[in-house]
């Protein structure tokens, strides 16, 4: 099947509204990206995987850092801030993982570096990307594919 947001045409303006929102919020596009990134690969969404990496690297994030997303805890390259956007967005996109899915301390560490709008940005892209992930892995969408 075509893409759910190509088949309905008035859900591409929708969406593109919404993308553009995210980057209202003062948040870098590093960050955005890898929160995208993150929620990509938990979701199992390989034509978002493929289209964050590319999207990251347009951003500037290092090739170090995309090859630790997955296992960022672990790594010296994140910065608290990234770190504290990354577990926001693994807490968000698990939320059947958890009776409490996005723990005060979790939300507290991301409230302490990124203010209000920023944290709507973050939550936005989370979301988006989860919105995402859900239509590319329903359709089957392949990776490395313009749609």
């Amino acid at each position: 099947m075509t893409n759910p947001a190509y088949v309905l045409s008035e859900a591409g303006p929708a969406i593109q509204g919404l993308v553009k929102a995210t980057r209202q919020g003062g948040v870098s596009e590093e960050i955005l990206e890898l929160v995208h990134l993150r929620a990509s690969q938990i979701n199992g969404c390989g034509f978002c995987v493929d289209y964050g990496v590319r999207n990251a690297r347009k951003a500037g994030v290092s090739d170090e850092k995309l090859f630790a997303v997955s296992a960022w805890r672990e790594s010296p390259h994140f910065s608290d801030e990234e770190r504290a956007a990354l577990a926001l967005a693994e807490h968000a996109t698990r939320i059947a993982d958890s009776t409490d899915a996005v723990p005060d301390p979790v939300w507290d560490a991301a409230a302490d570096h990124f203010d209000e709008k920023q944290l709507a940005s973050i939550v936005l892209m989370i979301s988006l990307t989860n919105f995402f992930n859900r239509l590319n892995v329903t359709v089957r969408q392949p990776a490395g594919v313009a749609i």
